[in-house]
């Protein structure tokens, strides 16, 4: 009985790393050996930046949520109990961008806010 060898696959396996290895310097990306450490070395990259993104934008959030709450003389963890004991419940990445472009609501959040604390 003949033997059956793999060879579609392999290649198509090969193939697959040598695309993604596209425009990596040097031998990286026309070697498959090298390809392929590099590859999985950036895949885990890529793994740790989308977990690190998470917690780099809420670290924003909070930094110009802060910001904006001084300017309204109140700091940041007060301006949150205080949303929390009036029952709004607005996520950080809202409330930064109210802080941005509509500082009047903002302010407006922040007399709430102060109210529900006193």
């Amino acid at each position: 009985m003949a033997r059956i060898k793999g060879a579609m696959m392999t290649r198509k396996r090969r193939n697959k790393i040598l695309k993604l290895a596209k425009g990596y310097w040097g031998a990286k990306s026309t070697h498959y050996k090298m390809a392929n450490e590099a590859v999985m070395k950036s895949l885990k990259y890529a793994y740790v930046g989308r977990k690190r993104k998470k917690r780099e934008f809420r670290q924003l959030w909070i930094a110009r949520i802060s910001a904006a709450c001084k300017s309204n003389g109140m700091n940041y963890s007060r301006f949150m109990h205080g949303l929390k004991l009036s029952g709004i419940e607005m996520n950080r990445k809202m409330l930064s961008e109210m802080a941005i472009h509509e500082p009047e609501a903002f302010t407006a959040l922040c007399d709430k806010a102060k109210a529900a604390v006193q």
